[in-house]
């Protein structure tokens, strides 16, 4: 790598030419493009890039405010190759909730981000599992900036904690001394890391709002986290204990039963979390809370499998993995 500080580079980029009707009517291809950073931006060679459904979802349309034809992509990790003063050689990591999306993303040989979004990356991370970090994370971190971080002797409830983002609400949860309850669908462990250990409730088998107020001598969850969106709403509004607070990022039906009375008499807080509305900036500003806990082992990304990782020319592949509801953390390697 040249330590020449770059203005320009000509990038090889997956590019989505137009919205698709499903993942397997995608037809990304290739192109090269010139890529100009502006002054207070980095120009940064991607060693890594993860693939999310959001960016799924963005190219068969379901976000009317995406553009075409773009380079999707959010979450990214690489080597700065070109920026303002100190900043050349930095190993980096970071996600946007814009990139790739509103703007040329992350799916490409080369990207351009401002200089105050990238984050250092942890020495003890690998390029592919740095890249992974992101949305999950980020996520489930901004939940917890904005419902309040947990804290020892707070209990939170996670339901879909074997998803991506549950995992990453577990992880920061118990790096933050809390106890925490996962629930599931099925029969199943919790698969990730945690510093404590997760009781799970499978809620196929028994009442989940039930079964917390026991392990919980009554009280219920200070914090329930919601991946799952309204098929989980009343099970998580009946689990919150007094001033619990419920933070929620998905819907499948958007419209639920909503008992007024049950809120204002339990003093609840719903906290809604979109990541797409952060910038760049801002989701570094994210990462960067969590950089202690990477460093110190209490977090930890997430496992990258070798069948897992494509070149950018099987883009499509990715996209298809992911939108198959994959449970791997896919991962694009220029």
């Amino acid at each position: 790598m040249s330590t020449a500080d770059a203005k320009t580079v000509e990038a090889r980029c997956v590019r989505l030419v137009s919205k698709a009707e499903n993942a397997a009517a995608l037809a990304p291809v290739v192109e090269r493009l010139t890529l100009e950073r502006g002054p207070n931006d980095v120009l940064i060679e991607v060693k890594a890039a993860a693939v999310n459904p959001s960016d799924v979802k963005a190219a068969t349309g379901l976000m009317p405010y995406a553009v075409f034809p773009r380079t999707p992509g959010r979450d990214y990790a690489g080597v700065v190759i070109g920026g303002p003063a100190g900043t050349l050689g930095r190993e980096v990591f970071g996600s946007s909730g814009d990139l790739g999306i509103r703007r040329d993303g992350t799916h490409a040989s080369h990207l351009v981000v401002e200089a105050d979004a990238v984050v250092e990356k942890p020495k003890t991370v690998s390029w592919e599992e740095a890249a992974g970090v992101g949305v999950p994370f980020v996520t489930a971190m901004e939940g917890f900036r904005r419902a309040g971080v947990p804290k020892s002797g707070e209990t939170v409830l996670v339901f879909g904690v074997n998803g991506k983002v549950g995992q990453a609400a577990v992880q920061i949860a118990t790096w933050q001394g809390a106890r925490v309850i996962g629930v599931v669908r099925r029969t199943e462990a919790y698969e990730g890391h945690s510093s404590a250990p997760v009781e799970v409730i499978d809620a196929s088998a028994i009442d989940v709002a039930t079964r917390v107020r026991v392990l919980t001598g009554g009280k219920g969850a200070d914090i329930v986290f919601n991946t799952v969106g309204d098929p989980c709403f009343r099970a998580a509004h009946k689990s919150l204990a007094l001033r619990g607070r419920q933070i929620l990022i998905a819907a499948i039906d958007r419209i639920v039963q909503f008992n007024i009375l049950e809120f204002y008499r339990g003093q609840h807080t719903y906290v809604g979390i979109d990541t797409l509305g952060l910038s760049s900036a801002a989701t570094g500003a994210v990462l960067r809370d969590l950089g202690p806990g990477f460093a110190n082992g209490h977090l930890k990304p997430f496992p990258i499998r070798a069948n897992a990782i494509y070149p950018l020319e099987r883009a499509k592949e990715a996209y298809v993995a992911v939108a198959g509801s994959s449970r791997d953390r896919v991962i694009l390697k220029p």
